[in-house]
């Protein structure tokens, strides 16, 4: 009944291991809409889906599938993401949320090298540090993506940061919904009214799906990895000498996704689909990565990058509300109007954390839910920000943990 390799499903039969996963990403998502699911995210439910079913042996461990979704998918994962990512205008409308997303972006950078620092995560913790900076900028496809360009392949360890990650980063959602709460904490910041402003303005929201729109979209992501190979491969053979210009793929992803949704906004506002496409690949990815997962392993593993992700949240939290903090009082001063335009207030600063920890899709709704409609274009717009600049960032941490 079981395969030489110990599961039931064959590591050699390739439709049916993709299709189990395939089968784990879609419990993700019914799991999440479930009363009992919602308490932590599908990506979740996903890794543990996939965890169980290895180690009860109905999928195995290893097999070419996950390569073929590591090699392949995980690299279309970017452009999907980034087909709306108009740079333009998420300078031009981000505002002050922009300016608590740059303090987002230096705190989890700083908070990942003094974690890796003071932690011993063993021989590969400059990756690590890089990876937990990507998806503590950008999320999941940051995190999908810096996975691959290290060539970090250590799937307990990558399975038992991916639930520390949802864990921590779910108490940390909700320490940032419960800060409004606190008078004292306010007051140390501008006030300012958020309850004005557009509560459909989620651009993000996928809507007038069609065969031609996914069609496009997917041209486009082929595409867009497609010449990002071409140009490594010319600058390996031309000028590579003994830099492999290998590590910057990801980065010619990201480049050559975000140009045309600047320039050509209008037309790649017409390709629906995209994101929602990219989600699915993701969740099928943590479930790939899961599989690999041995549970006695897993659980000696979680504990340090429990600790390590506490180290780095606190850090991020620090250099977000007391930078934030020092940025209003400054602009007061230098003003000397305690309702400076350049002074941040406290819901502008959680919306910039928010997008960073959780990503483009918790912000809005967070924004939504403490009454805040000003701020759901915002948090949207600098979400999508760490989209784009999660990547290369987490690489810089990586390239500086190295040296």
């Amino acid at each position: 009944m079981f395969s030489q390799t110990g599961s039931l499903i064959p590591a050699d039969q390739h439709f049916a291991v993709l299709g189990a996963l395939f089968a784990i990403a879609l419990f993700g998502f019914w799991a999440e809409k479930k009363s009992w699911g919602k308490l932590v995210t599908g990506a979740v439910w996903a890794i543990l889906g996939a965890i169980v079913a290895s180690n009860i042996g109905l999928i195995p461990k290893d097999a070419p599938a996950y390569g073929f979704v590591f090699s392949y998918m995980v690299p279309t994962l970017i452009p999907l993401f980034l087909i709306h990512a108009d740079v333009r205008k998420i300078i031009g409308e981000s505002g002050r949320v922009g300016v608590g997303f740059v303090l987002a972006c230096i705190g989890t950078a700083i908070g990942a090298v003094v974690a890796a620092s003071l932690l011993d995560l063993g021989a590969k913790e400059g990756d690590l540090a890089g990876i937990f900076t990507a998806t503590y900028t950008g999320g999941s496809v940051n995190y999908a993506a810096l996975i691959q360009a290290t060539g970090f392949d250590d799937a307990n360890i990558i399975s038992a940061a991916t639930a520390v990650d949802n864990l921590m980063s779910a108490l940390f959602l909700a320490c940032l919904a419960l800060m409004p709460a606190s008078v004292w904490l306010m007051n140390k910041f501008a006030k300012r009214d958020h309850s004005e402003g557009e509560e459909s303005a989620l651009n993000h929201v996928e809507s007038n799906v069609s065969g031609f729109s996914i069609a496009a979209t997917l041209t486009f992501a082929l595409l867009v990895v497609a010449i990002s190979d071409g140009i490594v491969l010319v600058l390996n053979n031309t000028i590579g000498g003994e830099f492999d210009f290998s590590g910057l793929r990801y980065i010619f992803i990201t480049l050559l996704s975000v140009i045309p949704a600047t320039l050509f906004p209008q037309k790649m506002q017409k390709m629906h689909g995209g994101q929602s496409i990219g989600l699915v690949l993701a969740f099928v990815f943590f479930a790939a990565i899961a599989a690999g997962a041995d549970v006695s392993k897993l659980l000696g593993t979680a504990p340090i990058l429990l600790g390590f992700v506490l180290i780095l949240l606190s850090i991020h939290a620090i250099v977000v509300f007391g930078g934030g903090a020092l940025i209003s009082f400054l602009a007061v001063k230098m003003t000397n109007n305690s309702e400076s335009k350049f002074a941040l207030s406290l819901p502008e600063l959680i919306i910039a954390s928010n997008a960073a920890i959780l990503g483009a899709t918790t912000a809005p709704a967070l924004a939504m839910a403490r009454g805040w409609p000003g701020l759901v274009t915002p948090g949207v717009l600098v979400g999508v920000a760490g989209y784009i600049v999660g990547t290369p960032i987490g690489l810089a941490v990586v390239a500086l943990m190295s040296s």
